[in-house]
């Protein structure tokens, strides 16, 4: 039998379970730095994965808990295995990903906005940023369709659309040299298109893994479904 590396930790069954009433600290530091989550659905025993934009909400007029929204084609696959299997599961990171700052949005401590800064000095924030988290988290949930026209939708759509409009000199140093100056990653096709349906996850419970191999799983004490599932 292989040596069991010094780091390894049993993570098949609940490992340092923790019953919370809010989201630890290091999980919402993770949410809001990342760029992009990774959406796992499934129907038939036949699981898709897909890269998503988010946008992370402690909390909104319309729930008390804390909710995840995304946007998607109503055509999709997604879509589809949602409204067969409305449960849910999300990794996200932000070791590599770190999201670019919004409009509204600017780093603490008196650093200087994008419109004062180098390109150097845009890509050591973001190192140096990125660099503060060590853990990556799954996230399980249930997934629900807010009503089309709603105030509710209204409200979700705007706040995702805010949270996924980048400032064109603040953000991510490789991802701007790339992209042209009319790039929007997708935001008017994925987030703010007519067609598109607004999504929300109402979290259950979290797994946290750190750099070193520690795993650590929550549950969220309030946890519950602030939405009718699938829009029903």
């Amino acid at each position: 039998m292989d040596q069991i590396p010094l780091n390894y930790e049993a993570s098949a069954g609940d490992s340092h379970k923790q019953v919370v009433t809010c989201l630890p600290p290091e999980v919402v530091q993770c949410l809001e730095n990342a760029r992009f989550l990774h959406l796992a659905t499934c129907t038939d025993n036949q699981p898709h994965v897909s890269l998503m934009n988010y946008t992370y909400l402690p909390s909104s007029p319309h729930s008390a808990a804390p909710v995840i929204v995304m946007t998607t084609n109503p055509s999709s696959k997604k879509m589809n295995n949602l409204v067969e299997n409305p449960n849910v599961s999300l990794l996200v990171h932000d070791w590599v990903s770190h999201r670019p700052p919004t409009q509204g949005r600017r780093p603490s401590g008196g650093s200087p906005g994008p419109e004062h800064r180098s390109s150097l000095a845009s890509m050591l924030l973001n190192l140096n940023t990125s660099a503060i988290s060590s853990i990556s988290a799954t996230i399980n949930g249930t997934a629900s369709l807010v009503a089309r026209g709603s105030d509710e939708e209204k409200f979700y759509r705007d706040q995702h659309l805010e949270n996924n409009t980048f400032d064109s000199e603040g953000g991510d140093l490789f991802v701007h040299q790339a992209q042209s100056p009319q790039e929007d990653g997708g935001r008017n096709c994925f987030v703010a298109g007519e067609e598109v349906r607004v999504i929300l996850v109402n979290i259950k419970d979290i797994r946290t893994s750190d750099w070193k191999g520690g795993v650590t799983d929550y549950v969220l004490a309030n946890a519950g479904t602030s939405a009718n599932v699938n829009g029903i």
